[in-house]
C-alpha cells in the first residue's frame, strides 16, 4: 500500500471532509483491507491488556479502533448507494462478506467480551457519569447481541449465517438495481407521455439520452411501486405498463433470495435465543415487544382498509370502468381532486422550483426555527458533479458542520431518497458533522428549472430532517453520534420536519412561481391542504401492506420454509387484511431493499411507530405558538442533539411531559371514525 491512498490519514479539509476529487476506485478495497487488520489489532491488543479491565483501556479505546474502516466505510458505501459501477459492485460483494466476518472477530472474541463483562458487572461501582455509563451497557448489549455468550460451536454457526446473509443481501440490491433499470419504459413518441406536463416530457427526453437513447423518451423506475407519472399519463395502457413493470421486480433474479433471508434471518434469531427475527430486532427498539408492533398495526388496518374502500368506490363510479384497476387509482385520484378541489397537482410543480424550495424553504425554516444559516461552499467537492457542499453555521455564528445535497437521478444511482453521514460529529476526536441528502429528481433538460412534485417537497423536507439530526450532534462518543438511535426512533426527526413544508410562513417564502415570483395563491394553499386528506386511506393502506410483508417475512420460525414468495406475500395480506388488488403495497417482497437489504429487516413498521411521536410533536409546537426560537432550542436541546446518548423515549418523555399518545396520529390520518 502506498501512501498516495487518501484514506490512509484523516482529510485535511475543512471538517475533514472527505478528499473526494483524489479519490479513486482503486483505494478503496486496499483500505477496506488494511483498517481492518488494523481494527483487528487494536482491538486484540485491548483483549490481551495484561492490566486490569478499565473504562478507558476496553470501552474508550474501543471507540478508537477502527477509524480507518471508518473513514472508506462512509465514503464507499454512500458511493455505492448514489453512484454505482461495475467496479464499485465487485467491490461491495467481495467486502461485505469481509466486514460480516470482521465484526464477528471482533464481537465473538472471549477474551474481549469477558473484559466487556466484568466491567458491566461492576458498573455501579466505577463512577461513571450518564452517558459513559450508558456507552457501557450499550456496549454490552451489542456484544450479547452478536453472539458473545454462546458456545464455539454456537459462534462457529454464527460466523456461517452472518456471511450467507451479507452475501444474499448485496445480491438482493444489486439484482434489484440492475431490473430497475432494465424495466424503464423506452417511448418512441412525446405523444405517448400526452398528460404529463412539459417539463416531464423534457426531464424523459434528456434521460433518454443520457441512457443512450437519443430521440426517444426515457421513463425510468422509482424504488416503490406506484410511480408518479401513473397520476398524470392519459394512455390507460401505458399506465397499465408502467406498472407492472414496477411491480415485476425483482420476481426472477430476487424471488428465491427473499425466502432464504427470510430462513436465515430466522435461524440466526434462535441461535441467539429468539423467538424469531423479528422478535429479535425489537427487543432492542423503543417498541420492545413483538407484541406492541402487532397491536399498533392491527389497530390501524381495520379504519385505513375501511376508508381506502371509500376511495376506491368514488373512484371508480368516476371513472365509469368496470375493470377499474390498481394502475387508475392514482390518474383517477388526481381527477377527483381537481374536481372536486381544483387541485392540479402538476399545475403546482412550476411553483416548487428546486433552489427555491431548498434555499427559501428548508433551509430557512431552519434558520427560523433553530437559528442556522447556510453558506454555499463551491471550492469544496463531492463525490459527482451534481453534489453541492453548504457550510452550516449556527446562530450566533459558530460552524456547525456540512451539509450535502446530491438532488437528481442517474443511472447510476439506486432509487429513493436518504441520508448518510460521512463525518460523525464527536467530542472524543474533536469532530464535526458532515452529512448527505441523497434524492431522485429528475433532472431537468440544460437550461430548465428543476421543477418539484409535492411529494418531492415533501421528500425533502423529510430528509433534511435527518441531516438535522445528524448536524446537531452534541455526544462525546462516536457510538451514539447523530443518527445513532433505534430504528424506530430515527425517523421520528425527520417526520417532525415536514410540518414545515405546509406551514404558512414557510410555504408562502418559497413557493413562487418560477418565471413570474407570483407567490402561490392563498386560496390555493387552502385547497391543497383540505386536498392532503384526500386519499389517506390509499396511503395509508399502501404502507401498511409493506409494514405487514416485512412483519410476516420475519415472524417465521427457525426452520419453517415460507416457500414461494409470490404465494407467502398473497397469503400475508389476506390474513392481515390488506389483500386490496387495487392498491399494490408501497414495496412488494422482491424489490423491498429496505428490508431486504438496507438494514430494516422487521423494521418497516418504524414510520407509523414514529409517526405516533411526530404527530404529537407537532401539536406540541403549535400549543406553544409554533416556530419560535424557543421551541426549536427546545427540541434540540432535549431530543435532535442527545444522538443514542440517552434512553429515547425517556429523552421524549421529558420534551413533551408524557407518554406520547396515538389520537393525533389517527386524526391526521382520518383513522378515528
Amino acid at each position: 500500500m502506498t501512501s498516495t491512498n487518501p484514506f490512509l490519514s484523516p482529510s485535511t479539509l475543512p471538517y475533514e471532509l472527505p478528499p473526494f476529487a483524489d479519490i479513486r476506485e482503486e483505494h478503496y478495497l486496499p483500505a477496506f483491507e488494511q483498517g481492518m487488520a488494523e481494527q483487528l489489532a487494536e482491538t486484540e491488543a485491548v483483549a490481551a491488556n495484561p492490566e486490569p479491565p478499565g473504562f478507558e483501556n476496553t470501552i474508550i479505546a474501543l471507540e478508537r479502533s477502527g477509524d480507518l474502516l471508518d473513514r472508506v466505510s462512509k465514503v464507499f458505501f454512500n458511493r455505492a448507494s448514489a453512484d454505482t459501477g461495475p467496479g464499485i459492485q465487485e467491490i461491495e460483494a467481495r467486502i461485505n462478506p469481509a466486514l460480516a466476518a470482521h465484526a464477528d472477530a471482533i464481537h465473538l472474541n472471549p477474551a474481549l467480551y469477558s473484559r466487556v463483562k466484568a466491567l458491566y458487572e461492576t458498573r455501579a461501582e466505577l463512577g461513571l457519569d450518564a452517558e459513559a455509563l450508558r456507552l457501557l451497557e450499550r456496549y454490552h448489549t451489542r456484544f450479547v447481541r452478536a453472539g458473545a455468550e454462546l458456545t464455539e460451536d454456537g459462534r462457529e454457526r454464527l460466523r456461517a449465517l452472518n456471511a450467507e446473509i451479507a452475501e444474499a443481501s448485496t445480491a438482493f440490491e444489486q439484482n434489484l438495481f440492475a431490473d430497475t433499470k432494465a424495466a424503464a419504459l423506452v417511448l418512441d413518441s412525446a405523444d405517448e407521455l400526452a398528460g404529463l406536463s412539459g417539463d416531464a416530457v423534457a426531464a424523459a427526453a434528456a434521460n433518454a439520452t443520457a441512457l443512450g437513447h437519443d430521440g426517444k423518451y426515457v421513463l425510468s423506475l422509482k424504488n416503490f411501486s406506484n410511480q408518479s407519472e401513473l397520476a398524470s399519463l392519459d394512455d390507460r395502457a401505458l399506465r397499465e405498463r408502467l406498472l407492472t413493470a414496477s411491480l415485476g421486480r425483482g420476481l426472477t433474479s430476487n424471488r428465491e433470495l427473499t425466502a432464504r433471508l427470510a430462513r436465515l434471518r430466522a435461524e440466526r434469531a434462535a441461535l441467539l435465543g429468539y423467538e424469531n427475527h423479528a422478535a429479535y430486532v425489537v427487543a432492542d427498539q423503543t417498541a420492545g415487544t413483538p407484541e406492541a408492533v402487532t397491536s399498533l398495526l392491527a389497530r390501524l388496518v381495520p379504519p385505513a382498509v375501511a376508508n381506502a374502500e371509500r376511495e376506491a368506490a368514488a373512484l371508480a363510479a368516476a371513472s365509469g370502468l368496470e375493470d377499474f384497476s390498481a394502475w387508475d387509482w392514482t390518474y383517477w385520484s388526481e381527477k377527483v381532486r381537481k374536481a372536486e378541489y381544483d387541485i392540479d397537482t402538476a399545475a403546482m410543480r412550476p411553483y416548487f422550483e428546486l433552489d427555491r424550495v431548498l434555499r427559501d424553504g428548508v433551509f430557512h425554516a431552519a434558520g427560523q426555527v433553530f437559528g442556522l444559516g447556510f453558506t454555499e461552499r463551491t471550492d469544496l467537492a463531492g463525490y459527482h458533479p451534481d453534489v453541492r457542499v453548504f457550510e452550516v453555521s449556527n446562530a450566533d455564528g459558530s460552524p456547525l458542520g456540512l451539509y450535502l445535497g446530491d438532488f437528481f437521478a442517474r443511472a447510476s444511482k439506486r432509487g429513493g431518497a436518504w441520508m448518510n453521514s460521512l463525518v460523525d460529529q464527536s467530542a472524543l476526536f474533536g469532530r464535526k458533522p458532515v452529512v448527505v441528502n441523497n434524492l431522485n429528481v429528475a433532472k431537468p433538460a440544460a437550461g430548465e428549472p428543476a421543477l418539484l412534485t409535492y411529494d418531492e417537497v415533501n421528500t425533502l423536507f423529510h430528509e433534511f430532517g435527518h441531516a438535522l439530526h445528524g448536524l446537531f450532534s452534541e455526544v462525546r462518543h462516536p457510538f451514539f453520534s447523530g443518527t445513532a438511535v433505534p430504528r424506530d426512533f430515527v425517523e421520528y426527526p425527520s417526520q417532525v420536519n415536514e410540518m414545515w413544508v405546509t406551514w404558512p410562513e414557510v410555504l408562502a417564502h418559497y413557493a413562487r412561481h418560477h418565471e413570474t415570483g407570483e407567490p402561490m395563491p392563498a386560496e390555493l394553499v387552502a385547497r391543497m391542504e383540505a386536498a392532503e386528506r384526500f386519499g389517506q386511506g390509499f396511503r395509508t393502506v399502501e404502507y401498511l401492506a409493506a409494514a405487514v410483508l416485512d412483519w410476516a417475512w420475519h415472524t417465521i420460525p427457525a426452520g419453517h420454509d415460507p416457500g414461494d414468495a409470490e404465494e407467502f406475500e398473497a397469503a400475508a395480506l389476506k390474513e392481515a387484511g390488506l389483500a386490496l388488488p387495487a392498491i399494490p403495497p408501497r414495496y412488494r417482497s422482491t424489490y423491498f431493499a429496505h428490508i431486504f437489504a438496507h438494514g430494516y429487516s422487521a423494521g418497516y413498521y418504524s414510520y407509523i411507530w414514529s409517526e405516533v411521536l411526530d404527530a404529537d410533536t407537532v401539536e406540541w409546537f403549535k400549543e406553544n405558538g409554533g416556530m419560535r426560537r424557543e421551541n426549536g432550542d427546545t427540541f434540540r436541546r432535549e431530543l435532535l442533539s442527545r444522538g443514542g446518548s440517552v434512553d429515547p423515549m425517556a429523552a421524549f418523555e421529558g420534551f413533551r411531559g408524557r407518554a406520547p399518545r396515538i389520537e393525533p396520529l389517527l386524526t391526521r390520518r382520518g383513522l378515528t371514525g
